[in-house]
């Protein structure tokens, strides 16, 4: 169907570009849409949220109009509709399944920014140039619209449905569907979570809470100042500009987790063991699946649990969610937990200068760009990671 929504969509706006973000397609909707007219964008599979942040950064400036690809009816009406983040709200549904998505979907924007809304899933949309500034880059896969909702009333931009005559493919009741709306259920749960802006500029769910979660009541004391840190940081980085600074979630981060540390050792040596790990492996987690094969490395020799790191490394690397500090504090609180248990006090202070020497490099050069310009380290940071 793309080549019609193309074609029906040069035609009602004539001086607009039409983009399509092919989102790994596996078919001939590349070749169907440029035959249209179309710039096509062809992308890696990341879901939709990212293929649209891609297509976003490659439009033009201005008011954009989103759409599904297999969209049947006119939009012109959606142009005037009053806001600066109009929703299209199909005047007939069909298919579909029970509707749990939606109102789950419909709850939790009531929730975060206490609007209503009829169609919170609607892929149709106008956006102004305050909307397009304050929504991208949208949040990743099919939680981008309840996202983009959330985010333009939260910046006091006015949001307004129009009920429109279109028609779409509806997914049915059957597995398809069904896996479908799950993941879609998935997304909005997550976009509407903590987010973080990875090194492409891409928007991301933090997910790395899920470690604390799992690692007992000193990591998540170590992902909850991480996720202090995620939510309310400012502009500093290193350990340096952060005491400058004085109070900001960095000091809080680099007083607690040590802190947590003491407390859960009853040594000097655990605690700088801690904090120092907790450090190193926020250090390194500045690309996709760096920090969790640094951690999985040194897991298997102390002993640590390797479950959750397992578990969230393929969904990393393929940039579908990040760790955050929230995340990369509680797997290097969990090594130095480990390294307490598993070395002699000689071999902590061993550890510590280490660890020590790693954050001295860190403040002073960029350890990531140490890894890249190591060729076997370089070729096993790549290892496993989109392009």
């Amino acid at each position: 169907m793309i080549g019609t929504t193309v074609a029906r969509l040069r035609e009602a706006f004539p001086e607009a570009e039409v983009i399509v973000a092919d989102d790994g397609s596996r078919d001939r909707t590349a070749e169907v849409a440029e035959e249209a007219g179309a710039v096509v964008l062809r992308l890696p599979r990341r879901g939709k949220g990212q293929a649209l942040s891609a297509a976003e950064r490659a439009a033009p400036p201005g008011a954009l109009l989103l759409c599904d690809a297999d969209l049947q009816g006119e939009l012109e009406a959606l142009l005037h509709g009053g806001g600066d983040l109009n929703i299209a709200a199909f005047a007939e549904q069909v298919g579909g399944g029970f509707g749990l998505a939606k109102r789950i979907a419909r709850g939790l924007i009531e929730l975060r920014c206490g609007l209503e809304l009829r169609e919170p899933l609607s892929g149709q949309r106008f956006l102004s140039a305050a909307a397009r500034n304050a929504c991208f880059p949208v949040a990743a896969g099919f939680g981008c619209e309840v996202r983009m909702t959330i985010d333009a009333a939260r910046s006091r931009l006015s949001v307004r449905e129009v009920e429109l005559p279109l028609g779409h493919r509806a997914t049915g009741r059957d597995l398809a569907g069904f896996v479908h709306r799950a993941r879609q259920l998935r997304d909005t749960i997550y976009a509407c979570g903590p987010q973080g802006i990875n090194y492409r500029g891409l928007r991301l769910p933090l997910v790395g809470w899920k470690v604390g979660v799992t690692g007992g009541p000193v990591v998540a004391a170590a992902a909850a100042l991480g996720l202090a840190d995620d939510l309310w940081s400012g502009p500093e980085r290193g350990f340096r500009a952060h005491l400058r600074s004085g109070r900001t979630t960095g000091v809080l981060k680099l007083v607690g987790i040590p802190a947590v540390g003491l407390l859960a050792t009853r040594r000097v040596s655990g605690a700088l063991l801690v904090g120092l790990a907790a450090n190193a492996v926020n250090q390194l987690d500045t690309r996709p699946g760096r920090a969790l094969k640094a951690y999985l490395a040194a897991a298997v020799p102390l002993d640590a649990p390797i479950g959750v790191a397992v578990l969230l490394l393929p969904y990393d690397l393929r940039e579908m969610a990040m760790l955050g500090d929230a995340g990369s504090n509680a797997l290097g609180a969990m090594l130095g937990l480990s390294s307490v248990k598993r070395f002699t006090e000689r071999g902590h202070w061993v550890a510590i200068g280490a660890l020590a020497g790693l954050t001295i490099l860190g403040e002073r050069t960029s350890v990531g760009d140490w890894i890249e310009h190591a060729p076997v380290l370089s070729w096993l940071d790549r290892l496993g990671r989109q392009t």
